[in-house]
């Protein structure tokens, strides 16, 4: 199934009451295109990937993580900011569409099993560092744990702003979806203001944290985009 999506430019509601508040900097968007049916062989059954001009789409992630807690308490004390890289891609499950994730790699550990214990979401811990000097972003990545397997070196360079249709496929995404210990699946809307992308250059690029998530080395020049950030307000989970 072709499934090709018009999305606005902002949430159509409001996350009056977030059990989460954060802001995202620095992000860097690099995606590849992928045969649909490879990476819906890796999704749960229920799920079906999202398309884009014929093509699933396979996103590298990485950014900084700052001013995360909750509505009254922010930012929480040893957890309030990291950077983080996730592996992710687009989905469906009835009227319900978002950001499914194979991996989020940080350096704070607590989250970790959090995330992993309580919503099945597959944190990963390691050594993560994510910083913007001029117009060049870096990013590096080890994982220690679960698996020691795989690493990222990202060198990118921000250049013109940019819009279009595939742009907002890729970013304007206002919800998560996750899997329940229980085997259910779970939806949290996701809002915060308008991007403001720039294009970007790829400089270096090794690895393998796409390739740890089971999917194929991507091929093909990846769609690069840049943006300095937005604050973001997390809904509440619901079961779906």
């Amino acid at each position: 199934t072709n499934v090709t999506i018009s999305l606005p430019n902002v949430a159509d509601k409001e996350v009056k009451n977030a059990v989460m508040v954060q802001h995202w900097s620095d992000l860097v968007f690099i995606h590849w295109r992928y045969p649909a049916e490879i990476v819906q062989n890796l999704l749960p059954q229920g799920l079906e990937v999202e398309q884009f001009d014929g093509s699933a789409w396979v996103g590298l992630i990485p950014f900084h993580m700052n001013d995360l807690g909750f509505p009254l308490v922010h930012p929480l004390p040893y957890v309030g900011s990291f950077p983080e890289v996730n592996v992710r891609t687009y989905v469906r499950y009835g009227e319900y569409s978002g950001v499914w994730f194979f991996s989020l790699d940080i350096n704070k550990i607590l989250p970790t099993v959090t995330a992993r214990t309580i919503y099945e979401i597959p944190y990963c811990y390691g050594n993560v560092s994510h910083s913007k000097t001029g117009s060049f972003v870096t990013t590096n990545v080890t994982r220690k744990w679960p698996k020691t397997s795989a690493a990222s070196a990202i060198v990118i360079e921000t250049d013109e702003p940019t819009d279009g249709d595939l742009e907002r496929f890729l970013t304007a995404r206002w919800g998560l979806i996750a899997k329940s210990k229980r085997n259910k699946f779970l939806w949290a809307q996701v809002h915060h203001p308008p991007w403001q992308l720039h294009s970007g250059r790829l400089l270096h690029l090794e690895d393998t944290l796409v390739t740890a998530a089971g999917l194929p080395e991507p091929k093909g020049r990846p769609h690069v985009m840049y943006s300095e950030g937005v604050p973001v307000r997390i809904g509440w989970p619901k079961k779906i």
